[in-house]
């Protein structure tokens, strides 16, 4: 049997030859993060400021989406329920050990992977458009859920109520070195910077080799001796811990989640971000998931009806539909290329 380890990994982009080393590639994804992080921090305050950070916690949740269609072809339309229930586990969990934020923030993750891996088991036998109709019920249900029992507000009791006039409310408390809006969102930034890399990690290793083998020919995959339910059970979760913790750090943001925040909309407009960036590439996640909540919050900003960002995410998944690479795909392609040709000048 051909060993998994031999087998090549699908290339993230549609380009000609590589010079471009991982280093490089890590490296590029510390500076544009960084600096895009650093101009938000130096420009925007208030409501932009709440805004980005909300919008970097949605690009987990597309990093993932992205994840398990881009290695899979997967379609996932529950990722915004499995941010609410990373935030939820947190908000129990802080409320009941008061721990340090950063193990507040790996609990959400954990309890939403596991809840991943729950919901990922239809995808052992189920594909396209029957998967999309099972997670989007399971988004719809965990909407229903938490309207009912709402989410932990510091009392006691598994669900963490207080009582009626809810004076003694507790918030999550922030890291101390990130208590302002501007130190939180730059933190936050590293958190994004941190799971993009942990993917990248999974892309570029035998996880990723399994996934592309998988999406080509699952018969040749069990030839080769791929695991077939491990590794799709290793996606979802992976996709699940991205997105709680990105609910752990909107309920630092805020100290408090409503269940009116987790729509089932909301999982669609990820797919749709995650199309629209481009799946096969870091980039594409991080844009998608940046427009996903700059475009709705740009809106509310100029008094125009929140519906109309509906019309605007239909138009967008037109152009994706006719372009999968995506906006981050061609922005990556056309790096490479100047940086191939920036190399054949200095050469030359």
């Amino acid at each position: 049997m051909t060993e998994i380890s031999k087998i090549a990994p699908i290339p993230l982009v549609v380009a000609a030859g590589s010079e471009i080393t991982p280093r490089m590639r890590a490296l590029a994804i510390v500076v544009v993060v960084s600096a895009v992080s650093g101009l938000i921090a130096l420009t925007s305050g208030g409501y932009w400021l709440s805004n980005f950070t909300q919008a970097y916690c949605m690009v987990l949740a597309v990093l993932g989406c992205a994840l398990l269609y881009g290695q899979l072809g997967l379609v996932s339309l529950c990722q915004w329920a499995l941010v609410g229930v990373g935030g939820w586990v947190s908000l129990r969990f802080y409320h009941y050990v008061h721990p340090p934020f950063f193990v507040t923030i790996l609990v959400g993750g954990v309890g939403a992977s596991v809840i991943g891996m729950i919901w990922g088991l239809p995808a052992l036998r189920m594909r396209g458009l029957y998967l999309a109709l099972v997670t989007l019920m399971l988004a719809g249900a965990f909407q229903s859920l938490v309207t009912v029992i709402s989410f932990p507000v510091g009392g006691p009791g598994f669900l963490g109520q207080v009582g009626a006039s809810g004076n003694d409310r507790i918030n999550m408390a922030r890291p101390v070195f990130a208590s302002s809006d501007t130190g939180y969102f730059l933190f936050v930034a590293g958190a994004t910077i941190l799971c993009i890399f942990l993917v990248e990690a999974h892309r570029r290793t035998k996880p990723g080799r399994a996934w592309a083998l998988i999406r080509k020919n699952e018969q040749m995959a069990v030839a080769a001796g791929v695991r077939i339910v491990f590794y799709k059970a290793w996606a979802f979760a992976l996709s699940g811990f991205l997105a709680g913790v990105a609910g752990a750090l909107l309920a630092g943001l805020f100290g408090q989640l409503d269940a009116s925040a987790f729509p089932t909309t909301n999982s669609i407009v990820i797919f749709i971000g995650t199309l629209l960036g481009g799946y096969e590439v870091w980039l594409g996640a991080f844009l998608g998931g940046i427009l996903t909540r700059f475009i709705p919050a740009l809106l509310i900003d100029l008094n125009v009806n929140t519906n109309a960002g509906f019309m605007i995410f239909g138009a967008a998944l037109l152009f994706a539909l006719r372009d999968p690479l995506g906006i981050g795909g061609q922005l990556t392609i056309l790096a490479e290329r100047l940086y191939k040709k920036y190399q054949a000048q200095r050469a030359s």
